[in-house]
């Protein structure tokens, strides 16, 4: 490969501080350790193709879009929701093109490209994408509320009713209806209460 790597690999390092960025927003609730960006974007990314693949749309897409929907952070930080009132500067596609600008043609290419398709909002698998990335703040909010985070109700109404597709509407209706311990209770065998 002929392509210098040294941006990929700077690149790379930096999107590993996601591991230590905190969702800003729960810090409002009350949690004191909430997850990290990178936490989230994993299982935003696993929601985003199941969704898609019930919706018909392609997973592997939807997943690819979802785990790059946040990488912006590095850079900006977890700007939450009252955040963006007063912070509005941060455009994610210009943050992208300001990542990948030393990258190999072909990858910064293909990551603008990403990024652009899901800020767009119109393709199936950005709708499936930016479902995931509700649905898993609102699960996150149902698993710190049975921590005992009373305030981190108002992210879960929040999210919830910002669900657009079928099945992220039928799942978030699933996953409230069930307790966060329930899947370990039905792999032990134990009957449900």
């Amino acid at each position: 490969m002929a392509d210098d790597l040294s941006a990929v690999a700077h690149f790379l390092y930096e999107a590993g501080t996601l591991k230590h960025a905190r969702r800003t927003g729960w810090w409002m609730a009350g949690v004191r350790d909430p997850e990290s960006v990178a936490e989230h974007s994993w299982r935003t990314s696993l929601i985003a193709s199941v969704i898609a693949t019930l919706e018909g749309a392609d997973p592997a897409r939807a997943a690819y879009l979802a785990v790059w929907h946040d990488t912006q952070e590095t850079r900006t930080g977890d700007v939450n929701y009252l955040g963006k009132k007063y912070s509005t500067e941060a455009d994610p596609q210009a943050v992208t093109a300001d990542q990948v600008a030393a990258m190999p043609d072909v990858l910064a290419a293909a990551v603008r490209e990403l990024v652009a398709e899901y800020e767009a909002k119109e393709s199936r698998e950005a709708v499936c994408a930016r479902d995931a990335d509700k649905l898993e703040c609102m699960l996150q909010g149902i698993e710190y509320k049975a921590q005992g985070y009373e305030n981190a109700q108002r992210w879960i109404d929040n999210s919830r009713g910002r669900i657009v597709t079928e099945t992220g509407q039928r799942l978030a209706d699933e996953l409230l209806s069930q307790g966060s311990l329930d899947w370990l209770r039905t792999a032990l065998g134990e009957k449900q209460a």
